[in-house]
C-alpha cells in the first residue's frame, strides 16, 4: 500500500507540476540545456541549481542566469522528464 500512495504522490506532483507557468528571467530562454558531461568541459561551474523537488526547466533556467551562467548541465530527473538537480556553468 505505501508504494502505491507514493506513486499516486509522485504522479500528483508531477502533473500539478506542469501546470504552473514560469516566465523566464532576461536570458534565461539562451540558457543551454545539456546532459553530456563533455558538453560543458570547457566552461567553468558557477553553482548547483536545484533541490531533488521537480522543477519546470524555466525555473531552472532563471536560477541559472541568477548565478551568472548560460548552460545547465543536468544531474537528475524525474522517470517523466522534470529537472531535479543539475550544475550552472558559464561557457565561452
Amino acid at each position: 500500500m505505501k508504494t502505491f500512495l507514493t506513486a499516486v504522490a509522485i504522479t500528483i506532483t508531477t502533473l500539478t507540476a506542469g501546470c504552473v507557468t514560469t516566465t523566464l528571467a532576461p536570458g534565461a530562454a539562451q540558457v543551454r540545456i545539456v546532459h553530456t558531461p563533455s558538453d560543458v568541459t570547457n566552461c567553468k561551474a558557477v553553482g548547483n541549481v536545484g533541490d531533488g523537488q521537480p522543477k519546470a526547466f524555466a525555473d531552472a533556467r532563471n536560477l541559472t542566469v541568477g548565478l551568472g551562467g548560460n548552460t545547465l548541465f543536468v544531474t537528475k530527473e524525474d522517470f517523466g522528464g522534470t529537472f531535479l538537480n543539475g550544475v550552472a556553468y558559464q561557457c565561452p
